[in-house]
Protein backbone atom coordinates (compact mmCIF):
# COMPACT_ATOMS: atom_id res chain seq x y z
CA UNK A 1 0.00 0.00 0.00
CA UNK A 2 1.06 3.87 -1.39
CA UNK A 3 1.75 5.82 2.16
CA UNK A 4 1.31 9.44 1.20
CA UNK A 5 0.88 12.82 3.34
CA UNK A 6 -1.41 15.42 1.25
CA UNK A 7 -0.78 18.89 2.04
CA UNK A 8 1.41 18.54 5.11
CA UNK A 9 4.74 19.83 5.39
CA UNK A 10 7.76 17.63 5.73
CA UNK A 11 6.56 14.23 3.84
CA UNK A 12 4.64 15.64 1.35
CA UNK A 13 3.78 12.96 -1.59
CA UNK A 14 6.88 10.90 -0.52
CA UNK A 15 8.39 9.58 -3.68
CA UNK A 16 12.59 8.19 -2.92
CA UNK A 17 15.25 9.06 -4.32
CA UNK A 18 16.80 6.60 -6.41
CA UNK A 19 19.94 8.56 -6.62
CA UNK A 20 21.16 7.34 -3.07
CA UNK A 21 20.98 3.32 -4.37
CA UNK A 22 22.89 4.26 -7.78
CA UNK A 23 25.71 5.68 -4.84
CA UNK A 24 25.36 2.75 -2.89
CA UNK A 25 26.28 0.64 -6.10
CA UNK A 26 29.55 0.81 -7.56
CA UNK A 27 30.20 4.56 -6.84
CA UNK A 28 30.48 4.34 -3.16
CA UNK A 29 32.22 0.97 -3.27
CA UNK A 30 34.58 2.44 -5.82
CA UNK A 31 35.54 5.39 -3.08
CA UNK A 32 35.55 2.52 -0.07
CA UNK A 33 38.16 0.89 -2.06
CA UNK A 34 40.09 3.96 -2.46
CA UNK A 35 39.77 5.42 1.32
CA UNK A 36 40.89 1.76 2.46
CA UNK A 37 44.27 2.47 1.03
CA UNK A 38 44.67 6.02 3.48
CA UNK A 39 46.85 4.93 6.69
CA UNK A 40 44.51 5.56 9.95
CA UNK A 41 45.77 5.91 12.96
CA UNK A 42 44.45 6.98 16.58
CA UNK A 43 44.41 10.47 16.37
CA UNK A 44 43.65 11.12 12.66
CA UNK A 45 41.61 9.36 10.79
CA UNK A 46 40.87 8.95 6.62
CA UNK A 47 37.79 7.45 6.14
CA UNK A 48 34.82 6.99 8.81
CA UNK A 49 31.95 4.68 9.09
CA UNK A 50 29.69 4.71 11.96
CA UNK A 51 25.80 4.27 12.09
CA UNK A 52 22.54 4.94 14.11
CA UNK A 53 18.95 3.37 14.65
CA UNK A 54 16.28 4.86 16.47
CA UNK A 55 13.05 3.79 17.27
CA UNK A 56 10.62 6.26 19.02
CA UNK A 57 6.76 4.78 19.99
CA UNK A 58 4.15 7.69 21.39
CA UNK A 59 0.74 8.15 22.42
CA UNK A 60 -2.12 10.36 24.88
CA UNK A 61 -4.40 9.41 25.93
CA UNK A 62 -8.21 11.82 24.89
CA UNK A 63 -7.94 14.96 25.45
CA UNK A 64 -10.80 18.28 25.77
CA UNK A 65 -11.83 19.49 22.43
CA UNK A 66 -15.31 22.02 22.29
CA UNK A 67 -15.10 21.44 18.28
CA UNK A 68 -12.42 19.99 15.67
CA UNK A 69 -11.71 21.19 12.47
CA UNK A 70 -9.81 19.48 9.09
CA UNK A 71 -6.55 20.23 10.34
CA UNK A 72 -7.35 19.51 14.07
CA UNK A 73 -5.42 16.67 16.05
CA UNK A 74 -7.52 14.11 17.18
CA UNK A 75 -9.06 13.83 20.67
CA UNK A 76 -9.48 10.53 21.23
CA UNK A 77 -6.74 8.64 22.36
CA UNK A 78 -4.11 7.76 19.56
CA UNK A 79 -0.65 6.44 19.11
CA UNK A 80 2.38 7.34 16.66
CA UNK A 81 5.84 5.80 15.55
CA UNK A 82 8.80 6.44 13.68
CA UNK A 83 12.24 4.42 12.77
CA UNK A 84 15.54 5.09 11.40
CA UNK A 85 18.71 4.34 10.33
CA UNK A 86 21.30 5.89 9.17
CA UNK A 87 25.15 5.58 7.45
CA UNK A 88 27.63 8.17 8.03
CA UNK A 89 30.21 7.67 5.56
CA UNK A 90 33.10 9.67 5.14
CA UNK A 91 36.89 9.98 3.62
CA UNK A 92 39.32 12.51 3.68
CA UNK A 93 40.32 12.77 -0.23
CA UNK A 94 42.92 15.31 0.11
CA UNK A 95 44.56 18.18 2.62
CA UNK A 96 41.60 19.96 3.98
CA UNK A 97 39.13 17.75 1.60
CA UNK A 98 36.18 16.08 3.27
CA UNK A 99 33.37 14.01 1.68
CA UNK A 100 30.40 12.37 3.29
CA UNK A 101 27.41 10.34 2.50
CA UNK A 102 24.73 9.16 4.12
CA UNK A 103 22.07 7.20 3.01
CA UNK A 104 18.63 6.51 5.24
CA UNK A 105 15.86 4.01 6.03
CA UNK A 106 13.06 5.78 7.54
CA UNK A 107 9.60 4.96 8.39
CA UNK A 108 6.33 6.46 10.95
CA UNK A 109 3.10 6.93 10.66
CA UNK A 110 1.88 10.44 12.91
CA UNK A 111 -0.99 11.05 14.97
CA UNK A 112 -4.49 9.57 13.28
CA UNK A 113 -2.16 9.39 10.16
CA UNK A 114 -1.78 12.74 9.28
CA UNK A 115 0.89 15.55 10.51
CA UNK A 116 -1.03 18.04 11.57
CA UNK A 117 -2.76 20.08 15.33
CA UNK A 118 0.51 21.83 16.69
CA UNK A 119 2.53 24.25 16.11
CA UNK A 120 5.58 22.14 17.93
CA UNK A 121 5.53 18.91 17.40
CA UNK A 122 6.56 16.20 19.46
CA UNK A 123 8.59 13.95 17.45
CA UNK A 124 11.68 15.57 15.28
CA UNK A 125 12.25 12.13 13.54
CA UNK A 126 8.80 12.16 12.01
CA UNK A 127 9.91 14.73 9.51
CA UNK A 128 11.59 12.15 7.15
CA UNK A 129 8.77 8.77 7.63
CA UNK A 130 6.30 8.74 5.07
CA UNK A 131 4.72 4.96 6.01
CA UNK A 132 4.63 1.89 8.10
CA UNK A 133 7.44 0.15 6.26
CA UNK A 134 10.82 1.62 6.01
CA UNK A 135 12.09 3.52 2.66
CA UNK A 136 15.48 4.81 1.53
CA UNK A 137 16.25 8.11 0.44
CA UNK A 138 19.51 10.03 0.26
CA UNK A 139 19.82 12.03 3.35
CA UNK A 140 23.26 13.80 2.46
CA UNK A 141 26.39 14.18 -0.01
CA UNK A 142 28.71 16.88 0.57
CA UNK A 143 32.06 18.14 0.52
CA UNK A 144 33.59 19.78 2.83
CA UNK A 145 37.03 22.01 2.90
CA UNK A 146 39.02 23.57 5.61
CA UNK A 147 41.54 26.08 5.16
CA UNK A 148 44.01 26.77 8.11
CA UNK A 149 44.66 29.98 9.00
CA UNK A 150 46.85 29.83 11.99
CA UNK A 151 47.15 29.83 15.78
CA UNK A 152 46.73 27.14 18.03
CA UNK A 153 45.46 24.03 17.00
CA UNK A 154 42.38 22.49 17.93
CA UNK A 155 41.94 18.64 18.18
CA UNK A 156 38.71 17.60 16.62
CA UNK A 157 37.16 14.44 18.05
CA UNK A 158 35.42 11.62 15.76
CA UNK A 159 31.84 12.03 15.45
CA UNK A 160 28.93 11.38 13.26
CA UNK A 161 30.00 13.18 9.48
CA UNK A 162 33.29 14.45 11.78
CA UNK A 163 36.77 12.88 11.48
CA UNK A 164 39.19 12.59 14.28
CA UNK A 165 42.34 15.23 13.58
CA UNK A 166 42.92 19.11 14.48
CA UNK A 167 42.51 22.00 13.14
CA UNK A 168 43.59 25.52 13.58
CA UNK A 169 41.69 27.89 15.84
CA UNK A 170 41.84 30.27 12.65
CA UNK A 171 40.58 28.52 9.49
CA UNK A 172 37.68 28.80 6.93
CA UNK A 173 35.51 25.98 6.31
CA UNK A 174 33.27 25.66 3.47
CA UNK A 175 30.42 22.81 3.60
CA UNK A 176 28.75 22.30 -0.18
CA UNK A 177 26.36 19.48 -1.65
CA UNK A 178 23.21 18.12 -0.71
CA UNK A 179 22.92 18.91 3.65
CA UNK A 180 20.54 20.34 5.90
CA UNK A 181 21.04 24.23 7.43
CA UNK A 182 20.54 23.15 11.08
CA UNK A 183 24.18 20.96 10.40
CA UNK A 184 25.55 24.35 10.10
CA UNK A 185 23.41 27.11 11.59
CA UNK A 186 21.94 26.92 15.08
CA UNK A 187 23.66 24.74 16.76
CA UNK A 188 23.63 24.24 21.30
CA UNK A 189 25.10 21.72 23.18
CA UNK A 190 22.33 20.94 25.22
CA UNK A 191 19.30 20.89 22.71
CA UNK A 192 19.99 20.07 19.21
CA UNK A 193 19.58 16.11 18.91
CA UNK A 194 15.75 14.74 18.57
CA UNK A 195 17.53 11.23 18.56
CA UNK A 196 19.35 11.57 21.90
CA UNK A 197 17.95 14.92 23.31
CA UNK A 198 14.47 16.87 23.38
CA UNK A 199 12.40 15.71 21.08
CA UNK A 200 10.04 18.49 20.22
CA UNK A 201 10.92 20.58 17.45
CA UNK A 202 10.78 23.60 19.41
CA UNK A 203 13.51 22.50 21.73
CA UNK A 204 15.72 20.99 18.97
CA UNK A 205 15.89 24.47 16.90
CA UNK A 206 13.74 27.75 16.56
CA UNK A 207 10.55 26.74 15.92
CA UNK A 208 9.52 30.27 14.23
CA UNK A 209 12.77 29.15 12.07
CA UNK A 210 11.34 28.85 8.63
CA UNK A 211 14.86 27.48 6.77
CA UNK A 212 15.03 26.86 3.32
CA UNK A 213 15.21 22.90 2.81
CA UNK A 214 13.04 20.58 1.57
CA UNK A 215 10.10 18.47 2.96
CA UNK A 216 12.78 16.06 4.79
CA UNK A 217 14.56 19.22 6.38
CA UNK A 218 17.79 18.83 3.52
CA UNK A 219 18.73 20.90 0.67
CA UNK A 220 21.37 21.84 -1.44
CA UNK A 221 23.82 24.50 -0.93
CA UNK A 222 26.87 26.39 0.29
CA UNK A 223 27.83 27.08 3.84
CA UNK A 224 30.88 29.14 4.86
CA UNK A 225 32.46 29.33 8.33
CA UNK A 226 35.24 31.51 9.13
CA UNK A 227 36.96 30.69 12.77
CA UNK A 228 38.83 33.91 14.32
CA UNK A 229 39.53 33.06 18.30
CA UNK A 230 36.64 33.30 20.08
CA UNK A 231 34.80 34.35 17.08
CA UNK A 232 33.01 32.18 14.51
CA UNK A 233 30.99 33.95 11.43
CA UNK A 234 28.97 31.54 9.27
CA UNK A 235 26.61 32.22 5.87
CA UNK A 236 25.03 30.13 3.58
CA UNK A 237 22.03 29.66 0.79
CA UNK A 238 20.48 27.04 0.89
CA UNK A 239 17.72 25.73 -1.45
CA UNK A 240 14.06 25.39 -0.59
CA UNK A 241 10.93 23.57 -2.16
CA UNK A 242 9.42 24.35 -5.71
CA UNK A 243 6.22 23.98 -3.98
CA UNK A 244 5.97 25.19 0.04
CA UNK A 245 6.46 22.16 1.73
CA UNK A 246 6.89 20.00 -0.94
CA UNK A 247 9.63 17.25 -1.20
CA UNK A 248 10.89 18.57 -4.70
CA UNK A 249 14.20 20.96 -4.44
CA UNK A 250 13.86 24.29 -6.08
CA UNK A 251 17.52 24.25 -7.56
CA UNK A 252 16.67 28.10 -9.14
CA UNK A 253 18.93 29.39 -5.79
CA UNK A 254 19.50 32.59 -7.64
CA UNK A 255 15.63 33.26 -7.75
CA UNK A 256 14.71 30.80 -4.95
CA UNK A 257 16.30 30.53 -1.89
CA UNK A 258 16.89 30.91 2.13
CA UNK A 259 20.08 32.92 3.10
CA UNK A 260 21.51 32.73 6.30
CA UNK A 261 23.82 34.96 8.93
CA UNK A 262 24.82 33.57 11.81
CA UNK A 263 27.53 35.03 14.46
CA UNK A 264 28.84 32.87 17.68
CA UNK A 265 30.71 33.92 20.20
CA UNK A 266 32.55 31.64 22.93
CA UNK A 267 32.96 32.79 26.33
CA UNK A 268 33.81 32.09 30.38
CA UNK A 269 31.13 32.57 32.87
CA UNK A 270 32.14 32.24 36.66
CA UNK A 271 35.03 29.69 35.29
CA UNK A 272 32.28 27.68 33.17
CA UNK A 273 32.29 27.81 28.75
CA UNK A 274 29.26 29.42 27.49
CA UNK A 275 28.37 30.72 23.70
CA UNK A 276 26.28 33.26 22.57
CA UNK A 277 24.95 33.12 18.58
CA UNK A 278 22.72 35.67 17.00
CA UNK A 279 21.24 34.21 13.45
CA UNK A 280 19.27 36.02 10.93
CA UNK A 281 17.83 34.66 7.79
CA UNK A 282 15.80 35.43 4.63
CA UNK A 283 13.96 33.53 2.46
CA UNK A 284 12.85 34.57 -1.07
CA UNK A 285 9.92 32.17 -2.94
CA UNK A 286 6.68 31.91 -4.70
CA UNK A 287 4.23 32.15 -1.55
CA UNK A 288 0.72 33.50 -0.23
CA UNK A 289 0.65 36.68 1.51
CA UNK A 290 -1.90 35.72 4.77
CA UNK A 291 -3.85 39.26 4.14
CA UNK A 292 -4.38 38.19 0.83
CA UNK A 293 -6.00 34.36 1.75
CA UNK A 294 -7.71 35.83 4.15
CA UNK A 295 -9.48 38.95 1.91
CA UNK A 296 -10.03 36.06 -0.86
CA UNK A 297 -11.66 33.77 2.32
CA UNK A 298 -14.05 36.46 3.20
CA UNK A 299 -14.71 37.26 -0.44
CA UNK A 300 -15.73 33.96 -1.29
CA UNK A 301 -17.52 32.17 1.43
CA UNK A 302 -18.40 28.47 1.37
CA UNK A 303 -14.96 27.84 -1.20
CA UNK A 304 -11.42 25.88 0.11
CA UNK A 305 -10.45 27.38 3.34
CA UNK A 306 -7.30 27.06 2.13
CA UNK A 307 -7.34 30.22 0.19
CA UNK A 308 -3.65 30.55 0.25
CA UNK A 309 -3.58 28.46 -3.06
CA UNK A 310 -5.69 30.69 -4.84
CA UNK A 311 -3.62 33.76 -3.80
CA UNK A 312 0.20 32.62 -4.61
CA UNK A 313 1.74 35.22 -6.92
CA UNK A 314 4.96 35.88 -7.39
CA UNK A 315 8.29 36.10 -5.08
CA UNK A 316 7.89 37.31 -1.36
CA UNK A 317 10.21 38.08 1.53
CA UNK A 318 10.21 36.39 4.50
CA UNK A 319 12.66 36.77 7.53
CA UNK A 320 13.74 36.66 10.83
CA UNK A 321 16.17 37.66 13.81
CA UNK A 322 16.81 34.86 16.27
CA UNK A 323 19.31 33.97 19.54
CA UNK A 324 21.20 31.26 20.97
CA UNK A 325 22.93 30.59 24.49
CA UNK A 326 24.20 27.74 26.02
CA UNK A 327 25.98 28.07 29.16
CA UNK A 328 27.70 25.74 31.51
CA UNK A 329 26.33 26.24 35.14
CA UNK A 330 28.62 23.18 36.49
CA UNK A 331 30.64 20.57 34.66
CA UNK A 332 27.18 18.81 35.25
CA UNK A 333 24.85 21.31 34.14
CA UNK A 334 23.60 23.33 31.73
CA UNK A 335 21.15 25.65 30.43
CA UNK A 336 20.06 26.75 27.26
CA UNK A 337 17.79 29.55 25.48
CA UNK A 338 16.00 30.32 22.25
CA UNK A 339 14.36 33.24 20.99
CA UNK A 340 13.59 33.83 17.69
CA UNK A 341 11.10 36.60 16.19
CA UNK A 342 9.41 36.28 12.26
CA UNK A 343 8.07 38.71 10.21
CA UNK A 344 4.91 36.44 9.82
CA UNK A 345 3.44 37.99 6.85
CA UNK A 346 3.34 34.62 4.72
CA UNK A 347 2.47 31.13 4.09
CA UNK A 348 4.97 28.58 6.19
CA UNK A 349 7.59 27.99 3.31
CA UNK A 350 9.57 24.63 4.76
CA UNK A 351 8.87 24.25 8.46
CA UNK A 352 5.80 24.77 10.89
CA UNK A 353 3.44 27.02 11.87
CA UNK A 354 4.95 29.07 14.26
CA UNK A 355 6.10 33.15 14.01
CA UNK A 356 7.61 34.16 17.28
CA UNK A 357 9.15 31.24 19.97
CA UNK A 358 11.12 31.09 22.85
CA UNK A 359 12.15 27.84 24.41
CA UNK A 360 14.34 27.49 27.76
CA UNK A 361 15.52 25.06 29.55
CA UNK A 362 18.22 22.56 31.66
CA UNK A 363 20.37 19.35 31.27
CA UNK A 364 21.28 17.16 33.91
CA UNK A 365 24.29 14.77 33.51
CA UNK A 366 23.69 11.17 35.69
CA UNK A 367 27.11 11.54 37.87
CA UNK A 368 25.62 13.97 39.79
CA UNK A 369 23.12 10.81 41.31
CA UNK A 370 26.10 7.83 40.27
CA UNK A 371 25.21 7.08 36.75
CA UNK A 372 27.53 9.53 34.89
CA UNK A 373 26.02 8.17 31.39
CA UNK A 374 22.48 9.05 31.67
CA UNK A 375 20.80 12.46 31.18
CA UNK A 376 17.90 14.22 32.18
CA UNK A 377 16.41 17.15 30.57
CA UNK A 378 13.68 19.97 31.28
CA UNK A 379 12.02 22.38 29.18
CA UNK A 380 9.63 24.50 28.53
CA UNK A 381 8.66 26.56 25.55
CA UNK A 382 6.02 28.90 24.08
CA UNK A 383 5.12 29.60 19.86
CA UNK A 384 3.37 32.38 19.08
CA UNK A 385 1.44 33.41 15.99
CA UNK A 386 1.21 36.81 13.94
CA UNK A 387 -1.71 39.57 13.89
CA UNK A 388 -1.86 38.12 9.60
CA UNK A 389 -1.79 34.74 10.65
CA UNK A 390 -4.03 34.66 13.39
CA UNK A 391 -6.77 36.48 11.04
CA UNK A 392 -6.93 33.98 8.77
CA UNK A 393 -7.63 30.87 10.84
CA UNK A 394 -9.90 33.56 12.85
CA UNK A 395 -12.00 33.29 9.31
CA UNK A 396 -11.99 29.66 9.23
CA UNK A 397 -8.55 29.37 7.31
CA UNK A 398 -6.89 26.30 7.07
CA UNK A 399 -2.92 25.90 6.88
CA UNK A 400 -0.76 23.25 6.19
CA UNK A 401 -0.63 21.93 9.93
CA UNK A 402 -3.57 23.81 11.90
CA UNK A 403 -6.65 24.83 11.20
CA UNK A 404 -9.64 24.56 13.17
CA UNK A 405 -12.19 25.95 11.46
CA UNK A 406 -12.27 28.57 14.37
CA UNK A 407 -9.75 29.94 16.72
CA UNK A 408 -9.79 31.20 20.30
CA UNK A 409 -6.41 32.16 19.87
CA UNK A 410 -3.73 31.75 23.15
CA UNK A 411 -0.02 30.90 22.74
CA UNK A 412 1.07 27.42 22.65
CA UNK A 413 3.15 26.35 25.53
CA UNK A 414 4.84 22.99 26.15
CA UNK A 415 6.32 21.27 28.64
CA UNK A 416 8.92 18.84 27.96
CA UNK A 417 11.25 16.43 30.37
CA UNK A 418 13.49 13.34 29.33
CA UNK A 419 15.54 10.78 30.94
CA UNK A 420 17.50 9.03 29.30
CA UNK A 421 19.04 5.58 30.41
CA UNK A 422 22.18 4.13 29.12
CA UNK A 423 21.74 0.12 28.96
CA UNK A 424 25.00 -0.46 27.23
CA UNK A 425 27.85 1.12 25.23
CA UNK A 426 26.17 3.07 22.43
CA UNK A 427 23.23 2.76 23.76
CA UNK A 428 20.01 4.50 25.34
CA UNK A 429 16.44 4.35 26.20
CA UNK A 430 14.45 7.10 27.20
CA UNK A 431 11.46 8.02 28.43
CA UNK A 432 9.94 11.37 27.46
CA UNK A 433 6.33 13.30 28.90
CA UNK A 434 5.22 16.52 27.12
CA UNK A 435 2.22 18.46 28.02
CA UNK A 436 0.92 20.95 25.78
CA UNK A 437 -1.65 23.89 26.47
CA UNK A 438 -3.33 25.55 23.93
CA UNK A 439 -2.81 23.12 20.62
CA UNK A 440 -2.81 24.81 17.43
CA UNK A 441 -2.76 28.19 19.88
CA UNK A 442 -7.20 27.18 20.26
CA UNK A 443 -8.02 26.97 24.00
CA UNK A 444 -11.13 25.72 23.17
CA UNK A 445 -8.86 22.60 23.03
CA UNK A 446 -6.66 20.59 25.21
CA UNK A 447 -4.44 20.41 27.04
CA UNK A 448 -2.58 17.45 25.76
CA UNK A 449 -0.17 15.06 27.58
CA UNK A 450 2.10 12.93 25.42
CA UNK A 451 4.28 9.57 26.47
CA UNK A 452 7.05 8.69 24.54
CA UNK A 453 9.75 6.53 24.89
CA UNK A 454 12.93 5.74 22.69
CA UNK A 455 15.42 3.26 21.77
CA UNK A 456 18.68 4.95 20.12
CA UNK A 457 21.87 2.77 19.26
CA UNK A 458 24.70 4.03 17.50
CA UNK A 459 27.85 2.58 16.09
Amino acid sequence: MKFEYHGTPMMFKYPSRSLAFKFLGGGWAGLCLMVCAFAQSEDTEDFTARYQVTYNTQSHPAFRSSYAGENSMTAAADRMFTFSATAHWGARLWQGGEIYFNPELAAGVPFAGNLVGLGGFTNGEITRAAGSQPKPYLQRLFLRQTWNQGGEREKVESDFNQMAGSVDKNRFVLTAGNFSTLDVFDDNAYAKDPRTQFMNWGNWTYAAYDYAADARGFGVGLAGEWYRNEWVFRFARMSGPQEPNGLKIDFALAKHYGDQLEVEHAHTLLNQPGKVRVLAWRNRAVVASFNEATAYLKAHPGTNPQSFFDVRNGEKIKYGLGFNLEQAITPSVGYFLRAMKADGRTETYAFTEVDNSISTGVRLLGDLWGRADDVVGVAWLRNGLSKERREFLEAGGISYFIGDGHLRYQPEQILETFYSFKIAKGTWLTADYQRIQNPAYNANRGPVNVYALRAHAEF
